[in-house]
């Protein structure tokens, strides 16, 4: 499914004085996503990368501009994409299993097939043998790829990662990111990822939008263009790092 930002500006007044100025978070922000692309948003905190999220999710509407799933306006509309945040939400008093359904079981879907998916499932995002398994004793790394499986058993072509690694020690986020990109391969979504780290920009990505301070805009938009999987030695994985870096630099100067 594609995803595209046309024209987009938010801001905000609240917590404003009478009298002062809204808060520009994004101005004119556009940009495009083909069926099965993957693409990274980094740029410095503050640049509205999470807004954009709230407003592809409809949590918050766009003061111009739209918001557009196969070129239908979804501006306000919530659940037509999946989320996932930095933090994993399950909840303690439910098994990896029963965390795992609990997107679909909220949208009305069937429990018993929801259900016998995940199972099925569970082997490919490494949870085999944990379906009965409470969040307390799992690793940092197993309780994302049980997140990941909820925003998956939801449905949704487009996907968005806020950070999802983060949080995760060197070793576990690089085997993370090997396996998402397993993941990507098998099911093929529409994935918008967001993240500091420009080594795992460029690991990732199809594609890397890199935004400008606030008032957030789409500085730069570079394509990744190396064969999967890459190897962080290489000439052109190090030449792309150099590239975004720049970028980033060319935008805290602004």
């Amino acid at each position: 499914m594609k995803l595209e930002l046309q024209g987009v500006s938010k801001s905000f007044w609240d917590g404003l004085q009478r009298g002062e100025a809204p808060l520009t978070v994004l101005e004119d922000v556009s940009f495009k996503i083909e069926t099965g692309g993957f693409v990274c948003l980094i740029g410095p905190s503050g640049s509205g990368k999470s807004t954009i999220f709230n407003l592809i999710t409809g949590l918050i509407r766009p003061d111009q501009g739209h918001i557009l799933l196969n070129d239908q306006v979804i501006d306000g509309a919530v659940g037509q994409v999946g989320y996932m945040p930095q933090r994993d939400l399950l909840l303690p008093w439910r098994t990896v299993l029963e965390n795992a359904i609990l997107g679909a079981q909220v949208m009305g879907r069937s429990v018993s097939e929801t259900r016998q998916r995940a199972r099925e499932l569970l082997p490919l995002f490494g949870l085999q043998g944990f379906a009965d398994a409470y969040p307390a004793s799992l690793s940092g790394g197993m309780r994302q790829r049980a997140a990941l499986l909820r925003t998956v058993l939801m449905d949704r072509e487009v996907i968005l990662l806020d950070e999802p690694f983060g949080a995760l020690d060197a070793l576990t986020r690089r085997e993370m990111q090997r396996w998402l990109l397993g993941v990507w391969a098998e099911f093929k979504p529409t994935i918008l990822f967001i993240t500091h780290d420009v080594r795992e920009a460029v690991m990732l990505a199809d594609r890397v939008l890199v935004m400008t301070p606030r008032p957030g805009r789409v500085r730069g938009d570079y394509q990744i263009d190396l064969p999967r999987p890459r190897k962080e030695s290489d000439e052109h994985f190090i030449r792309s790092q150099s590239l975004l870096y720049q970028a980033l630099e060319i935008g805290e100067g602004a």
